[in-house]
């Protein structure tokens, strides 16, 4: 088990060197001067030389691999740099904006769980039935409509019935616990339906799998209810499938919510990256990319490690590698 997790570790490492030279490459390519837009070059009322004088003040007069270089010798010593937009370290930026985006998984995934599991559960217990068929419906639904496109038509329901408007000061959850909830809800709710559906469809199948299986017929001759049968034999038996499907969504709405974010100013990271692309903040953009990387690195992580935990088989096999 120690070895798979040095070769999950080193197969990580490896991933996020990639994103790092895919990030700060793409930003170099894209159209447009950071030294231009700092300088405010653009209404021709700075000259060449000033212009110079910026480049060569933030490094970008030197060769791409040289400057490629410099970040990554940082980055190795925890420093992201100082945000060519708000002069700060990049890491404090993202401490600042990273609750908000974090209780938004958080209340997205506990919609997804509690709304998701019970609803794919009751309908492989009544497969055929109109309810499923209607809930069946309703989960094609949720996978089929984008999380931004559930957020415009929230934000249009909401300012129409109560003429909702987004806050002005987002509260932190320790500041305003109550607060921040209400706050965070609806773009929680936008990002948290297609999880819902997801895991109420994957908690269908594998449930009507487990169903039927010789030791859940075997239960009911028994004699033991319905009831008994689906959650304590059924359902207990086929959440490992569920439980690793929840592992990875959680993982990737961390890079998922940059539209919905934006959709409803919320001062995440999502929020925070699209002003960095656009204002060419090179340090604040590839630092923040990088750290979305390495969460979904590190959630995919978890999820192989839980799965060993769940299923001893994993762990045989791992060792036998």
């Amino acid at each position: 088990m120690f070895d798979y997790l040095l070769r999950r570790l080193g197969i990580g490492l490896v991933t996020l060197f990639g994103v790092a030279v895919i990030v700060f490459f793409m930003m170099r390519v894209l159209p447009g001067d950071a030294a231009v837009m700092l300088s405010g070059a653009g209404a021709g009322a700075v000259s060449e030389k000033e212009l110079a004088e910026v480049r060569s003040k933030l490094g970008l007069d030197r060769s791409l691999p040289v400057q490629f270089a410099d970040w990554a010798g940082h980055v190795a010593r925890f420093d992201l740099g100082e945000s060519l937009r708000t002069g700060k370290p990049v890491i404090e930026d993202i401490t600042r904006r990273f609750p908000y985006t974090l209780q938004i998984v958080v209340m997205a995934m506990l919609i997804a769980v509690l709304v998701g599991v019970p609803t794919g559960v009751l309908s492989a217990a009544f497969s055929g039935s109109w309810g499923d068929q209607m809930l069946r419906a309703l989960s094609i639904v949720g996978l089929a409509a984008p999380s931004f496109w559930v957020g415009l038509l929230l934000i249009l329901g909401l300012v129409w019935l109560f003429q909702w408007s987004a806050p002005l000061v987002w509260e932190p959850f320790w500041v305003s616990p109550w607060k921040s909830i209400t706050q965070l809800f609806w773009p929680a709710l936008a990002v948290g339906l297609r999880q819902l559906a997801l895991i109420a469809r994957m908690t269908r199948s594998i449930m009507l799998e487990v169903l039927g299986e010789d030791y859940i017929r075997t239960a009911r001759a028994k004699g033991l209810s319905e009831w008994s049968v689906v959650m304590h034999h059924g359902l207990r038996n086929g959440m490992l499938p569920v439980v690793t499907l929840i592992g990875f969504e959680v993982s990737a709405l961390f890079g998922g919510l940059i539209v919905t974010e934006t959709v409803f100013s919320v001062p995440g990271l999502g929020q925070y990256v699209v002003t960095a692309i656009l204002n060419r903040d090179y340090p604040a953009a590839q630092g923040i990319v990088l750290i979305l990387a390495g969460i979904v690195v590190l959630g995919n992580l978890c999820v192989d490690l839980l799965y060993g935990v769940l299923d001893p088989r994993t762990r045989v096999q791992a060792g036998e590698k």
